[in-house]
């Protein structure tokens, strides 16, 4: 039987961070796959990721994402990979709307504003005016304000996850791809995990199997989570030099009260070809095994009309490419991050709720000093219980 101290299963943004993390404690440590991670089949792909430091969805979450920026540093100076850009992220609020919810936090503009007061987050408040004519591509109606976080911008999450993987192989831990976990079962001091290639004995599993993990997690957990699947689109645009980075920001617009009536996205920073735009949808559930990926024309003519259209200059109502990726939600957006409810020595990572990777460096290191008796640098205490138990 193969043993290790810490085995880590699912190496998506969570798990590629968390493997380096112990491995360079010098903690025995493997992590398996059952894909090739990066892969595009679950959370962790798609060219770019919005990262801030204000994070509306609640305070609990700046130490994360503020050391996360520090270690996506680190790694680029270890490695000459670029894995972050500042390219700033602007914040929209139509008008009337300080009340808008979004990732389970209602009043996001106001929070968000608040949280960079607090925690002297560089940033500007901006009328309407000023950002049409800062940032032409930008069509705020009268009333609309903005917040501009200078700091913010964009991740590019395949190359985190490649290179967090290659600097803990580096560090010793074995990464072993297309491996799927077919059991586990703990008992007494250890966690017995069962793959087609063999039986691995550790002090500790941690899951961090994204939208695998309902399946995986049992009765105590399932309840608790939906996976949900997202669809991002590349939109056509006959005016590309409006969408580079340098006049056109990251930006998430909140344009109604509820989650529905807000988009995302990004300047053209990822190579591809297009804007690329999207939106979250909060209601129907998938199998991540049997998710649909074909992507209809009418979604991009639904998300063109009851979003774009008039907000955003020079992007026409044709998607240049498409993909589709997974959430896995838990019922108020935020993280679990606990014990198994009922199997010892078992740790559970999920429920990112569509905001995780911007915090994933820093999650993972603050797990790794967690299970190495260390003080973690920040309290994961808030992404515990309740939302393990059923409702």
């Amino acid at each position: 039987m193969n043993t290790a101290d810490v085995l880590v299963v699912g190496l998506g943004a969570v798990g590629s961070s968390l493997l380096l993390q112990l491995a360079r404690r010098g903690v025995s440590a493997v992590g398996i796959d059952r894909l090739d991670p990066p892969h595009d089949q679950g959370s962790s792909h798609g060219h770019t990721r919005i990262t801030r430091i204000a994070v509306g969805e609640g305070e609990a979450f700046v130490p994360l994402v503020q050391r996360s920026h520090q270690l996506w540093r680190r790694f680029e100076a270890e490695t000459g990979v670029t894995l972050m850009r500042q390219t700033g992220l602007l914040l929209v609020s139509g008008r009337g709307r300080d009340a808008a919810a979004y990732h389970g936090q209602t009043g996001f503009f106001a929070e968000t504003c608040a949280l960079a007061q607090r925690h002297g987050v560089s940033h500007e408040r901006l009328t309407a005016d000023e950002v049409r004519r800062r940032f032409p591509a930008f069509q705020l109606g009268q009333g609309d304000e903005a917040y501009l976080e200078h700091d913010g911008g964009v991740l590019f999450p395949e190359q985190c996850v490649r290179v967090q993987l290659a600097l803990a192989e580096q560090a010793g831990a074995q990464v072993l791809r297309r491996t799927p976990m077919t059991s586990l079962v703990s008992s007494g001091s250890a966690v017995t995990v069962e793959t087609p290639e063999g039986r691995w004995q550790a002090q500790q599993v941690v899951l961090c199997t994204g939208a695998w993990l309902p399946g995986m997690a049992g009765s105590g957990v399932q309840p608790r989570l939906r996976v949900l699947r997202q669809v991002l689109h590349w939109l056509d645009t006959p005016q590309p030099a409006q969408f580079e980075p340098e006049v056109f920001p990251a930006f998430i617009w909140l344009h109604g009260q509820t989650a529905s009536d807000a988009f995302y996205g990004f300047p053209r920073v990822d190579g591809q070809p297009g804007v690329k735009v999207a939106t979250e949808q909060l209601h129907d559930s998938c199998d991540p095994d049997h998710v649909d990926r074909h992507i209809p024309d009418s979604d991009v003519a639904d998300l063109y009309e009851r979003h774009v259209r008039g907000r955003l200059a020079a992007v026409e109502p044709r998607a240049l490419a498409s993909a589709s990726c997974l959430y896995t939600m838990s019922p108020d957006g935020r993280f679990i991050i606990d014990r198994h409810p009922t199997l010892e020595h078992v740790t559970v990572v999920s429920a990112c709720s569509g905001h995780g990777f911007k915090h994933s460096a820093g999650l993972g290191e603050a797990l790794a000093q967690q299970l190495t008796g260390e003080t973690p640098f920040c309290d994961l205490s808030a992404f515990r219980l309740p939302a393990l138990t059923p409702p």
